[in-house]
């Protein structure tokens, strides 16, 4: 792949980041915002000191212009990444067209960037966690997602080499098995965090983190579909059709 269809491409996908940004940003604002409100509601009646603090971003700000920001610049930086990694797995993960290998990426990573470390270190509204371990919490989310990565990576890879010998659908089968035990045993020797308050509504916080899985799912379903497309139109450009291509009557 040339230098140019590189570069397409990465464009392509930045802009496919910044529409799926669009979309989650919606799904956010619908499904996010109302548990987070709710969660600082739970914050706010149960802090020691009821001395008024002066907020430096107002909370309307941050749920409108502040989730905005964020979301379409997530978009657009992963956007680019994503685009990075499909030129380099285009052609070696199969005989996929690609709009099937955009969407075969996009699931791929939302299973290993953000599911797996999901169900170790899930996702938390205000009001849980400890400010002391915020660090520890963040080094070890980050932890998993990195080994979640790398070891899709290597069932990839050894799926591949598989494949020759015991054909596509049992080096398959092996290569996900072997990816589900060693995550298995990560998930059994890193640390487990629980922090979450007593007295905290157990509504709101499985409705907080089915909202953040919703908007992960929104954001990579929506790029697969728009970076495929796209890069559909890249990698195999359709014929150009002559204006004039219909019969013109022969002059009398």
């Amino acid at each position: 792949m040339n230098s140019a269809t590189v570069r397409n491409l990465l464009v392509r996908g930045m802009l496919a980041g910044l529409g799926a940004g669009l979309l989650a940003l919606v799904a956010a604002y619908l499904l996010g915002e109302p548990s987070v409100d709710k969660a600082i509601g739970f914050e706010e009646s149960h802090a020691h000191s009821h001395e008024h603090e002066v907020e430096l971003v107002s909370r309307s700000l941050q749920s409108t212009a502040g989730l905005a920001t964020g979301v379409l610049l997530y978009g657009i930086a992963f956007g680019g990444i994503a685009a990075l990694a499909y030129c380099f797995a285009l052609g070696r993960v199969g005989r996929f067209s690609p709009r099937a290998t955009a969407l075969l990426l996009s699931g791929c990573a939302l299973l290993a960037v953000y599911v797996v470390p999901f169900l170790k270190y899930p996702a938390n509204p205000p009001a849980v966690g400890d400010g002391d371990t915020i660090g520890k919490r963040t080094t070890l989310y980050f932890l998993m997602m990195v080994l979640s990565v790398l070891l899709a990576v290597a069932a990839t890879l050894l799926g591949r080499r598989l494949a020759p010998r015991l054909g596509n659908w049992w080096a398959t089968v092996a290569a996900v098995a072997a990816f589900a035990v060693v995550t298995g045993l990560a998930f059994a020797l890193l640390p487990v965090i629980n922090e979450v308050p007593a007295d905290f509504p157990a509504a709101v916080l499985w409705r907080f983190r089915l909202a953040a899985l919703a908007i992960q799912l929104t954001l990579w379903t929506g790029f697969g579909l728009l970076f495929g497309e796209l890069a559909e139109r890249v990698l195999n450009p359709r014929p150009a059709t002559a204006a004039g291509a219909r019969a013109v009557p022969a002059a009398n």
